[in-house]
């Protein structure tokens, strides 16, 4: 574990700090279903998940609608959702048009994205890195001028599916340009494949938190391994008070065969609320929400909270309940 992390005070006693959830579902679940979500669905997901608390939406994407069909209503989604003071309702922009598209369709942030490793850069953007960050400065201007802040997701950060390992030095070598060199105002630090393991997850957020205090930092974890919680509770421990996550659990990616999706909010949040941090969640409401996803995407969703309830939901006695103790009690 890296010195810098706080270990005076155990993980798991939040004390009611806060810890912010930010929504991801909507964009990074939805963008891989086949199915598509009507734009009226679409706009009463965001609604409800911002009515539970959440403090920051992504709520779409602006890319090509060749591309994602299933967000092809970008621009309609974003204008007529009711928005909730203080939720910050962003969008991912992958080039100029799409930032211009963002801007226009009145998006508090807007999200730019490349790989901190070159082959899943070329494999999943088409360009290479320094193609990536020339795209993305543009962008950055577009932001600037529009006055809209912007953040920057670089996916890979905790390994690359095709590379392998990523070293820290590379990922915060790209944060600095990043910050220093865009001026982005926050900084995803992705793990897009689910390849993230606590000791590597407190370590890089320690670093970062070190090097730029004043930039919010988001952890942006999958479950691919069943490590999500704790390396959300690793980087608690370095100093992360932001993270992404998805509602029932749903999205995924191409480049892990057989994955799951996000870290699941509702999981997440019902976890940290029993250690005592303040998530501003709903947990019932955000549960609420995902359950009207199975019956718009046509499947399941891997949500184990959904399926179980919270912890303190309880349940009937078997109807028999009173024969069965009279005869316990006839028996002495």
């Amino acid at each position: 574990m890296n010195a810098s992390v706080n270990t005076a005070t155990p993980v798991w006693s939040g004390n009611g700090r806060r810890i912010r959830m930010q929504e991801v579902g909507t964009r990074d679940g939805l963008q891989v279903e086949e199915r598509f979500v009507a734009t009226a669905d679409k706009i009463a997901l965001v609604e409800a998940l911002a009515d539970a608390g959440l403090a920051k939406i992504e709520v779409t994407s602006f890319v090509s609608p060749k591309a994602i069909p299933q967000l092809r209503d970008a621009e309609v989604v974003l204008r007529e959702i009711r928005r909730r003071s203080g939720v910050v309702y962003s969008a991912l922009v992958p080039n100029v048009r799409g930032a211009e598209r963002a801007v226009e369709s009145k998006a508090d942030e807007l999200n730019l994205v490349m790989s901190a490793t070159e082959t899943h850069n070329l494999a999943n953007l088409r360009m290479t890195r320094a193609q990536s960050f020339a795209g993305l400065a543009e962008v950055a201007s577009i932001a600037r001028a529009g006055r809209v802040p912007f953040n920057v997701s670089l996916s890979c950060t905790f390994g690359c599916p095709m590379e392998g390992n990523v070293p820290e030095a590379a990922v915060l070598q790209w944060c600095e340009r990043f910050v220093g060199e865009l001026g982005a105002h926050g900084v995803s630090l992705c793990d897009t494949t689910g390849m993230a393991y606590p000791p590597q997850v407190a370590a890089l957020a320690a670093a970062f938190r070190r090097r730029w205090p004043g930039t919010e930092l988001t952890l942006h974890f999958h479950n691919t391994r069943g490590m999500g919680l704790a390396n959300v509770l690793a980087a608690i421990d370095a100093g992360a008070d932001r993270f992404d996550a998805s509602f029932g659990g749903i999205g995924g990616c191409p480049y892990a065969p057989g994955a799951t999706g996000n870290i699941c909010t509702e999981e997440i949040a019902h976890a940290l609320a029993l250690m005592g941090y303040d998530t501003g969640v709903d947990v019932g409401k955000l549960i609420a929400a995902a359950r009207r996803l199975p019956a718009l995407l046509g499947h399941d969703i891997p949500s184990q909270l959904v399926k179980a309830g919270q912890r303190l939901d309880l349940h009937q006695p078997p109807a028999d309940f009173e024969e069965i103790r009279a005869r316990a009690l006839a028996r002495g």
